[in-house]
């Protein structure tokens, strides 16, 4: 129960209940907008689902158009305005006026089934997810190995050198390799400079992309587990 109330019950408590479903929209529009990014031609490492009758865009046959994700961070955006609507409700003249209740009859049931339907599609699309490892590898192979200039630069740092200094080396490297003078990692092994701090074999493991998916299963579990709780 209100323990003060006017004509009308303070319209706070309905702002905050529209702020968070326009909150649990957004994050899901964030994993929406992602599916959308991967999914572009020139990306191309995951694509939400489709059908086999389905049709992408009407002049170019080739498409498949995210429809699911793009239609999820379209409806999210109807989630905030209706929370700006349920915060300008607060404020009421002598706190009794009945402004709010037109708006409101609009704004709570609308945003409470947007919200239903944003979760089923967001299920939907998760589903139904394809992968594409081949063009993950190819995206990451992309630069010649200059993604993994962190990786040298760290371990050369944990053999003594000065992090200004290793930067330089590493930078050096990297530069001639966007130049087109070899690639990152044949340039390292041949840099004499590097090669008083790091065996072959330890520039070659800065080069594994295992280590960053070292913590992978540990993420996967610790968000699973506390979903199921």
């Amino acid at each position: 129960p209100e323990p003060v109330a006017t004509q009308v019950v303070p319209r706070d408590r309905y702002a905050e209940f529209l702020c968070q479903i326009a909150v649990v929209g957004t994050g899901l529009e964030r994993f929406a907008l992602e599916v959308r990014h991967l999914q572009r031609t020139e990306v191309a490492e995951a694509a939400e689902p489709f059908g086999e009758r389905q049709k992408g865009s009407s002049a170019m046959p080739h498409k498949q158009n995210p429809v699911l994700s793009e239609r999820i961070c379209g409806l999210v955006r109807i989630l905030r305005a209706n929370a700006i609507t349920a915060l300008e409700n607060v404020a009421l003249w002598h706190e009794r006026d009945i402004s709010h209740s037109s708006a409101e009859r609009v704004i709570l049931p609308d945003s409470t089934i947007l919200l239903d339907y944003i979760i089923h599609l967001a299920i939907r699309v998760a589903k139904g997810l394809r992968i594409n490892p081949v063009k993950i590898k190819a995206n990451l192979e992309l630069t010649g190995g200059l993604i993994f200039s962190q990786r040298v630069l760290s371990a050369l740092v944990s053999r003594g050198v000065s992090r200004p200094v290793a930067y330089q080396m590493v930078q050096k490297n990297t530069l001639s390799a966007i130049e087109g003078k070899g690639d990152f990692q044949h340039n390292l092994e041949s840099d004499s400079e590097v090669q008083k701090h790091l065996t072959k074999k330890e520039i070659a493991d800065c080069f594994a992309p295992d280590y960053f998916l070292r913590h992978q299963d540990y993420i996967y579990q610790r968000v699973f587990k506390k979903s199921t709780k």
